[in-house]
């Protein structure tokens, strides 16, 4: 198993999604990747970690404010996150939600990146991280779909130390973001038929055995499909909606990580 005690500062370390109806997300979750769950009780305000073999791999909460986009949210772990906050706003981000204590779990910080990109930041406590990833049914890649790929570069440069690694992929430019020689996450360009409503955003993956078998899973529990699953040099991947409406990327890794 791929088990994670700490994640170094600049990688993504756990992803999380607040939605309007957490019973039947933790459900959904559940019947599409064999995930359980974890009751934390009432001072954790409803939020309830999601599991694989009793390891803690994301998490699911309530909607903080209603009519909120229902989307999964990629946190990556820093050493300061006060230092990190302030480097962001510099930078030009848009500070959603400022540093705060989650119990002793550690310290969480939400902002939008300069083209809109929303991401959280999460100085660990208690909470380390995911404890297991990169494996089936767990939490694998993040990657940010943005219209302007030069300020998204600089901003992550910045902030999180990242460079981008940019290479044809099936035609079309893709970046692997690389922290000194590991890759963290990946950024492309929006497609040009995402209508321009829609603002840059990150996708999370999660890695399966079969995308084809996890395609079915989400259609019988409600799910739908958005992007079919087409096999890339990496793998077979699909994007398909939870019955909520957030959006994820499934991928059987059948190639080079």
């Amino acid at each position: 198993m791929a088990e994670f005690t700490s994640y170094p500062a600049g990688t993504p370390s756990w992803v999380d999604l607040q939605t309007p109806d957490v019973p039947a997300t933790v459900a959904f979750y559940g019947a599409v990747f064999g995930w359980g769950s974890e009751e934390l009780g009432p001072e954790a305000g409803g939020y309830t970690p999601l599991t694989k073999g009793g390891k803690w791999v994301a998490g699911v909460g309530p909607q903080m404010m209603e009519g909120a986009p229902v989307q999964w949210l990629t946190y990556v772990a820093v050493d300061d996150i006060t230092a990190t906050t302030e480097s962001a706003r510099a930078a030009g981000a848009s500070i959603l939600m400022e540093p705060m204590d989650v119990l002793d779990a550690g310290k969480l910080a939400v902002f939008a990146d300069p083209v809109g990109g929303v991401i959280a930041l999460w100085q660990a406590g208690r909470h380390t991280g995911a404890q297991l990833a990169n494996e089936p049914n767990t939490f694998t890649w993040s990657e940010l779909h943005t219209r302007d790929t030069a300020t998204s570069m600089a901003f992550y440069g910045t902030v999180f130390g990242w460079t981008g690694k940019t290479e044809d992929f099936g035609g079309m430019p893709y970046t692997q973001w690389m922290l000194g020689d590991h890759e963290v996450g990946g950024m492309m360009p929006m497609p040009e038929m995402v209508p321009a409503e829609v603002g840059a955003y990150w996708n999370t993956y999660f890695a399966v055995d079969s995308t084809d078998a996890a395609i079915d899973r989400v259609r019988d529990n409600g799910g739908t499909v958005i992007v079919p699953a087409t096999d890339t040099p990496v793998g077979r991947l699909a994007v398909v909606q939870d019955p909520m409406g957030a959006m994820f990327s499934l991928i059987e890794m059948t190639g080079a990580s």
